[in-house]
């Protein structure tokens, strides 16, 4: 295994995966909004979906998109529409009380949800294809799809038990529906903002 380019594919995964993006953006608002403990099917289906999405590209599936190049434009468009969708929820969410399990509008989002909305992220994709690609050679296949798959389940995890937590530690600061709502609705923005490279890309 080449251990220089081991240090340089954990040093691109840790910032891509702790740098905000739509994942992040979402899972803020969902631990001030559900709290921590509602929002583990999201952080869950995230990491694993991410980890799936490396090993599935790696071993091959890339090769389906390059012979059919119309299947990415229909999941970069699939994706826009979903993510418009996601805005559109969490700029309308309500906060709920630690011990409220129903009730208020939206909820978090579920475990298959998190992990199907990984092959639709801009993102996502970004980081799938510099890591499949430019990290390629960190050692023989399949022994490095492996360790891509398990570095970003292990990174994956950090990141979004962090960005969650932060945004249940909001949750003492923002205690009014007004601030909650407000804060929810710049994420919104924010995840709307995330479109940009897309249509750039278009």
């Amino acid at each position: 295994m080449s251990q220089s380019l081991f240090v340089a594919f954990v040093m691109f995964a840790t910032v891509m995966f702790f740098t905000p993006g739509p994942n992040n953006i979402m899972l803020l608002s969902s631990g001030l909004t559900y709290g921590f403990r509602r929002s583990i099917p999201h952080i869950a289906g995230i990491t694993v979906g991410f980890a799936f999405m490396v090993g599935a590209v790696g071993v091959g599936l890339g090769a389906v998109f390059i012979a059919y190049p119309i299947l990415q434009t229909i999941l970069k468009y699939a994706g826009v529409a979903y993510l418009i969708y996601l805005a559109a929820n969490i700029a309308m969410s309500e906060p709920h009380g630690p011990d409220e399990e129903g009730g208020g509008r939206g909820r978090p989002m579920t475990f298959w949800g998190a992990a199907m909305f990984q092959w639709v992220n801009a993102k996502g994709w970004v980081m799938v294809i510099g890591t499949i690609t430019a990290y390629a050679a960190i050692a023989a296949f399949p022994l490095n799809i492996v360790i891509q798959v398990v570095i970003s389940l292990i990174l994956g995890a950090f990141s979004c038990v962090t960005w969650a937590l932060f945004g249940t530690a909001l949750r003492p600061i923002l205690s009014s529906r007004r601030a909650v709502r407000a804060f929810n609705i710049v994420m919104a923005l924010l995840l709307l903002a995330s479109l940009y490279p897309v249509f750039m890309d278009a």
